[in-house]
């Protein structure tokens, strides 16, 4: 069986967006308001070249009902706009504020104030898998996650950012609706048990390696994009044969883990290759090390201009989750982008 991909090419937005779909001239992308009029064919890794999406050769239209459609909502959160999902690490050594919300009170008190600024999901993580981190038990991994997810999950949709299925059995029970997996639920089987027997929305993210100390160890790809998306669908499609509907399952790149920086840039640039999988797409790259490369700036925190255009990069191609840091600020560049894009979204006198 040939394997075969259509990606989209050609990204509108706003009005002309809207115009083209209604004159037959684009197709919606995850069910809008960005369209594509154009659509590169990949058939076994080869390029056949770009096509106009509305007229793509016979045997290639079974392909777009996944690219076109909106997927569906997670529970009861909006399902018009991109997500934004604030971070929450209670680790002593997050590469980017490590140790700052250790405290549960700290912690707690940090999930509200992402709630006040407009996050739509938290997303708790008791072991940091940035390169290099020693791993954390399942034992103490809940003893830091627990007494934060147990409280927020009164005020908030609560996502665990967890490999372990411990963690996530005992999250789940204490409220958590989310598991955010960075394995793809492939380090311990009875991950798999746990979320579909809990019915529980998935992230499944891409990294090379089980082991997060080694992935920037394993970098080589024939083409990242093309692998990372085959990867992700084979892990959809694993995850739909145990029981775990698609609807629920929602996948990410994994920007950062194993990737080079112009490896992370390519996924960016192609992100909406991965909506013919069929799920929702989450991009956290959140003060990631390649943005303070591309813009020279070394201190995590400081990173916050390059996060933001990012975060509307991935926006603009499809993303409908984004995890990150500073929610505010976010949740305000969302707005704004939306408004340009959408003028009739925009409250304005």
């Amino acid at each position: 069986m040939r394997e075969r991909w259509v990606e989209p090419a050609g990204l509108l937005h706003g009005p002309a967006a809207l115009q083209a779909i209604r004159d037959g001239h684009a197709l919606p992308l995850a069910g809008g308001p960005t369209a594509f009029a154009l659509a590169r064919l990949i058939e076994d890794g080869r390029d056949l070249g770009i096509h106009a999406a509305r007229a793509l050769p016979e045997g290639w239209e079974d392909l777009l009902p996944p690219l076109t459609r909106r997927p569906l909502p997670l529970g009861d959160l909006p399902n018009s706009r991109p997500l934004v999902m604030g971070i929450l690490n209670t680790t002593p050594d997050s590469f980017s504020n490590g140790g700052q919300h250790l405290d549960p009170a700290a912690a707690i008190a940090a999930g509200h104030a992402m709630l006040e600024a407009g996050a739509d999901i938290l997303d708790v993580g008791g072991e940091s898998t940035r390169p290099g981190a020693e791993p954390v038990t399942p034992e103490e991994e809940i003893a830091r996650v627990l007494p934060v997810v147990r409280e927020l999950a009164k005020a908030a949709v609560v996502s665990v950012d967890t490999r372990h299925p411990a963690t996530m059995r005992a999250v789940l029970d204490a409220g958590a609706e989310i598991v955010n997996d960075v394995t793809a639920l492939r380090q311990d089987p009875a991950s798999q048990r746990v979320v579909r027997e809990a019915r529980a929305p998935v992230v499944l993210m891409h990294m090379p390696v089980l082991d997060p100390r080694r992935m920037q160890e394993v970098t080589r790809y024939d083409d990242v994009v093309l692998d990372v998306a085959r990867f992700l669908r084979q892990r959809v499609e694993t995850a739909e044969a145990l029981g775990i509907s698609r609807g629920r399952i929602v996948v990410d790149p994994g920007l950062g883990f194993g990737k080079t920086g112009m490896q992370n840039l390519l996924l960016l640039n192609r992100l909406p290759l991965l909506a013919g999988i069929g799920c929702r797409i989450l991009v956290g790259a959140s003060r990631k090390r390649f943005i303070g490369r591309v813009t020279g700036v070394e201190a995590p925190a400081q990173r916050l201009p390059g996060s933001l255009a990012v975060a509307l990069a991935a926006a603009a191609g499809g993303a409908s989750i984004l995890r990150v840091h500073d929610v505010a600020e976010t949740v305000q560049a969302l707005r704004m982008w939306r408004a340009c894009a959408e003028p009739g979204s925009a409250e304005l006198e």
